[in-house]
């Protein structure tokens, strides 16, 4: 059966929903967000294991690429615990809408670490955002503020190790940039269990399905689907599906959270400027590129 576009956005669009099940699975797994994310990067590291050829990595990447790749795994996984942190701070719905400002961060941090020019419509997409947070942190109880400034710290780190790795990666094999990025943040992790005092290291029986099915489902397979619908869909047809993410997370955690009963109307007034602003953001990206085609026509 040929592999057609049709199946590509079906495919990435499965990856994206899974997604948003991440944030359901870090609420619902009763593990600190430390250890969460170290068993899930040890166990996904673990699944790639037959994907590549662990005895010549080094060799045939680099010694320096794989020690930026490295270094761009510890980013990832200060990514991870301060997005899970935010779940536990504050709640499932909070973090996934402090995920949606990854684009503010990026129009900022991405032409510093790239070298390119700064967009002004980049630029314009963060001050919609703004009035967006300030919705958000007054809809919200206090005590969950912390957990909002998480949250945006991990959206920060996206945006970091996401221009990191445009900058870095070039051609390499795609499963192997994973294992050794996530093999890294399963080492650099690895110390600070200790610190974790009396807090349970171990999953219970249930801490054990949903952490199987976040590391194989919700981050091996839903990359795998990714890539694929990647070779066939445009970059701006699969950024505008990628930010769905929140939205399907944030659907899923009404539902199946007691979420709802935290947030006021503010909440959800703030969550919609923002994800207005994303996909604002997009078709203005549209827009200007249609321009620019015309003008060279």
């Amino acid at each position: 059966m040929a592999y057609t576009e049709q199946r590509a956005y079906v495919e990435l669009h499965l990856a994206v929903f899974l997604w948003g099940f991440t944030a359901i699975l870090g609420d619902l797994i009763q593990l600190s967000a430390l250890t969460l994310v170290w068993w899930r990067v040890l166990l996904t590291s673990l699944s790639l294991i037959f994907f590549v050829r662990i005895t010549r990595m080094v060799r045939e990447v680099g010694l320096r690429r794989f020690l930026l790749l490295a270094g761009i795994g510890v980013i990832v996984a200060l990514h991870w615990v301060t997005f899970y942190g935010a779940i536990k701070l504050a709640n499932a719905s909070i973090a996934l809408v402090c995920m949606a400002t990854t684009s503010l961060f990026s129009s900022l941090l991405e032409p510093l670490i790239v070298g390119r020019r700064f967009v002004w419509y980049e630029l314009l997409l963060g001050i919609f955002i703004l009035p967006g947070i300030w919705l958000i942190v007054d809809g919200v109880d206090a005590g969950m503020n912390v957990g909002i400034a998480v949250g945006l710290l991990s959206a920060a780190l996206v945006s970091v190790f996401t221009s990191l790795n445009k900058k870095y990666i070039g051609s390499s094999d795609p499963l192997r940039i994973t294992f050794i990025e996530l093999g890294a943040a399963t080492l650099f992790l690895a110390p600070f269990l200790y610190s974790l005092g009396g807090e349970r290291f171990w999953p219970s029986p249930t801490d054990w399905f949903y952490l199987l099915v976040l590391a194989l489902i919700c981050t091996t397979l839903t990359f795998f689907l990714s890539l694929r619908a990647l070779s066939k869909l445009s970059a701006f047809a699969s950024n505008l599906t990628v930010n769905m993410e929140p939205v399907y997370g944030i659907f899923l955690a009404y539902f199946l959270l007691d979420d709802a009963q935290e947030l006021s109307p503010n909440f959800y007034w703030g969550t919609l400027l923002i994800l207005v602003a994303v996909f604002g953001y997009t078709a203005a990206m549209r827009f200007v590129r249609r321009r620019a085609r015309r003008l060279l026509l």
